[in-house]
């Protein structure tokens, strides 16, 4: 990046790029299409995987970090993380419960993922997508453009597979371009985060592990409330191998670029 950039500049244009890393893995859906129905089990329990593994090491791990590098104590580190964590969990099940039912069926539908289950799932992925998009920002504070690089390049490799996940999520239910269109908007959060967090970094950063913690706890309860129900119609075998390879993907990524 030119250094000729101010730090406001290059934290909203590098949390664009990785917010649009989300559209790059929602490509596959545009070929993959209505086939998304036949294979839901293997799909939903690969964005489960993902959405476990980054709860844990994409958020909730790195705000007991960004607490304890700013000199809070290990049992004070823990509480803002336990009770921000249940904040999100309870703003997700308050919602669940405002969102309109879908038309009664007579019997669940397999390959028929609920229209309130998946827009809490992409709400869930949206959501976790503002904290990241901020601590792109924020780590441009100062012209830490290394740092900031570094953290946005990071950030937008692992949204390449939330990207896939939310275009799945989505092709359940609606056609591949209303798929793809979906993962593309949820990832644009970023870059309105990102501005904001390189403009206000002395308001933004002691709220980032909050922040952080309450899209962990939204996503701990998507998973628990919608996908977990839905897995567990299907036939065994192809949601845990999904479950395992997601959470083996994003835990590998997390791990590796953090």
């Amino acid at each position: 990046m030119s250094l000729a950039w101010s730090p406001a500049l290059a934290g909203s244009i590098a949390s664009l790029l990785a917010g649009l890393a989300t559209a790059v893995g929602a490509l596959p859906i545009l070929g993959i299409g209505r086939g998304a129905q036949r294979h839901q089990g293997t799909l939903l329990g690969f964005a489960a995987g993902i959405m476990l593994a980054a709860s844990f090491f994409s958020l909730i791990i790195p705000a007991l970090d960004h607490l304890q590098d700013a000199g809070a104590g290990r049992w004070h580190a823990a509480s803002v993380a336990t009770a921000s964590v249940a904040a999100g969990a309870a703003i997700i099940m308050a919602l669940g419960r405002l969102l309109p039912q879908d038309g009664i069926e007579p019997a669940p539908v397999a390959g028929r993922m609920s229209h309130r289950s998946v827009w809490l799932f992409v709400l869930a992925i949206t959501l976790h997508n503002l904290p990241e998009g901020l601590a792109v920002g924020v780590s441009f504070a100062g012209g830490a453009y290394a740092q900031g690089s570094t953290t946005a390049l990071g950030i937008g490799i692992q949204n390449i597979p939330e990207g896939f996940a939310v275009g799945c999520a989505l092709g359940l239910r609606y056609p591949p371009g209303i798929s793809f269109l979906g993962a593309l908007l949820s990832g644009l959060v970023e870059p309105i985060a990102g501005t904001a967090g390189a403009l206000l970094v002395a308001h933004f950063r002691p709220l980032l592990p909050w922040a952080l913690c309450l899209a962990a706890g939204a996503m701990i309860s998507v998973i628990m409330s919608q996908i977990v129900p839905e897995l567990g119609r299907e036939p065994a075998g192809r949601p845990q191998v999904g479950l395992i390879l997601g959470l083996c993907l994003m835990m590998l990524l997390d791990v590796a670029l953090s």
